[in-house]
């Protein structure tokens, strides 16, 4: 069993999220997605758990540029937890171990990092010397179906807010594992091309997105002339 992931973003008019970019200015409204964040965590009622992808785990991260320290230890490759009792966490993918974090918890949401078992004793070791969790889902892939079922079995997740970037979105979409989509568009546009977008599943095109249904489930309007969408997939 998996938890109910619900994809959480904001985005431009023309999908993009990159917000230093949109334009005009005046109708960016400041912390609108941690608001709405906020406002999904108290609806769900199962705490407020979410996913990102490699590229924001990286920009969460402090050791920007660092590895970890060369360790002569060896880890089995088996799921570690620094505490298993949260009321939240902050899950990255992080296939290869790219993230240096110097630091165990975002804003009191300890971490956990979701690897495969070709990442180095060396990161393993730093990981647990930082007190950030961590479980393994695939040889040299992330499996995210099995990453899903390993969060609800042995932390108890139920419901999950995916929350980018683009990249893990796409892939989460790709796998068929997203449950719901809140997207807020904005009254604005970025306009240029190369920014990252809601949904994104590499240079190749792989295609039109296996979805069988899509159903509006809410409507909003919000300040500054955004809008809240609120869909069903299936």
């Amino acid at each position: 069993m998996k938890p109910y992931v619900l994809c959480h973003m904001v985005s431009s008019i023309d999908g993009r999220i990159w917000g230093s970019r949109w334009r005009p200015r005046a109708n960016v409204v400041p912390n609108l997605f941690e608001t709405l964040h906020d406002e999904l965590v108290k609806e769900g009622g199962a705490g407020g758990s979410w996913l990102c992808g490699r590229v924001t785990a990286q920009e969460f991260a402090r050791g920007k540029g660092k590895v970890y320290p060369l360790t002569a230890e060896k880890f089995p490759r088996e799921n570690w937890y620094a505490r298993k009792e949260a009321a939240s966490w902050g899950i990255f993918l992080d296939a290869h171990g790219k993230a240096v974090w110097e630091r165990s918890d975002i804003g009191g949401d300890p971490i956990l990092v979701i690897l495969t078992e070709q990442v180095p004793d060396s990161h393993l070791a730093g990981l647990r010397g930082e007190g950030i969790s961590y479980i393994f889902a695939g040889k040299n892939e992330i499996d995210l179906a099995a990453a899903l079922e390993t969060l609800n079995r042995e932390l108890g997740l139920t419901r999950l807010l995916l929350e980018g970037g683009g990249g893990a979105n796409g892939a989460l979409l790709r796998a068929g594992l997203i449950d719901e989509i809140s997207l807020v568009i904005s009254a604005v546009v970025d306009g240029s091309t190369g920014g990252p977008i809601v949904f994104n599943s590499g240079d190749s095109d792989l295609g039109p997105a296996p979805l069988q249904k899509m159903t509006l489930a809410s409507h909003k309007v919000l300040d500054g002339g955004a809008v809240w969408l609120r869909y069903k997939l299936s």
